[in-house]
């Protein structure tokens, strides 16, 4: 019987993951950059230009949005460490998707790396 880590281990096995160092070059390379957190961890901090996808829609989101449906579109994924990067970027490989990777280390890695950060300010009440 496989546990979570065991399966991220295994999608790890098939996938292609980039190095925070390359990440901006994968990032600029890249038709869209998803990063599938939930959307409170998104709201927290998030990489400029990310299309928030949480994990459990990602399959049903891009099945759904013609914009996101080319298969040969590069595609970037993040999560908080890269366990369910990796688990994502096997399913849109199983989806048929051919030129996926995930930043290695996810955004902890990114923030660690000092790299930058976006997040939403609120508004003033003042």
């Amino acid at each position: 019987m496989k546990n979570a880590h065991d399966l991220v281990e295994l999608a790890r096995a098939h996938v292609q993951e980039v190095a925070v160092a390359d990440a901006d070059a994968a990032i600029q390379a890249a038709d869209v950059l998803i990063d599938v957190r939930e959307a409170d961890e998104f709201r927290e901090g998030h990489i400029a230009g990310a299309l928030n996808i949480p994990r459990g829609l990602l399959e049903f989101k891009l099945s759904g949005t013609p914009e996101l449906a080319a298969r040969d579109m590069s595609i970037v994924l993040y999560c908080k460490t890269s366990g369910r990067a990796a688990l994502s970027a096997a399913a849109l490989q199983d989806m048929g998707y051919l030129h996926v990777q995930s930043i290695a280390g996810g955004f902890d890695a990114w923030v660690g790396a000092n790299k930058p950060v976006v997040k939403p300010s609120l508004p003033s009440f003042e």
